[in-house]
């Protein structure tokens, strides 16, 4: 089995130092130790921490990725990080909905809104105002009222 140094692995995951010491000292990833105290780490880190690259880069916490790594121990046959990794992209990619939802109607409202004034015949001093009843976006306005009130 292949090992390598810690400057090594960096340049393979584009991780710094500081962040490959991070993730051992919080239990993420493991590595061996020379009678110097030098770290040795395995193929099979490099992988650990690319997935640690990926995860994070997909909106994970390290307490997220922690649990799916530790589910190691738990399962040889990796199907219950499967399992658990899928319910986790699956409560991602519903978050990610939803935020795309929210952010595409907030788009939505913006672009009314430049709409709504470039095409204000008389400026923004009437609006509210008598010519809200002949406006154009009054089913959009919160400010036009049925009951010929303004505001």
């Amino acid at each position: 089995m292949a090992k390598y140094r810690i400057g090594d692995v960096a340049a393979a995951t584009g991780l710094s130092l500081r962040t490959i010491r991070y993730y051992e000292e919080e239990g993420l990833i493991t590595a061996s130790r020379t009678s110097g105290g030098q770290r040795w780490y395995t193929d099979e880190v490099i992988v650990y921490l690319k997935r640690i690259v990926e995860l994070k880069n997909l909106g994970f916490s390290l307490g997220e990725i922690r649990k799916i790594i530790e589910l190691r121990g738990e399962d040889e046959s990796g199907n219950r990080r499967r399992d658990e990794l899928l319910s986790q992209y699956r409560t991602k990619l519903s978050d990610d909905i939803r935020k795309r939802n929210a952010l595409d109607a907030h788009i939505d409202e913006l672009e009314w809104h430049i709409h709504q004034l470039e095409k204000a015949e008389d400026g923004f001093t009437s609006c509210p105002g008598s010519l809200c009843a002949a406006c154009t976006f009054k089913e959009r306005c919160i400010f036009f009222r049925t009951d010929g009130k303004q505001g």
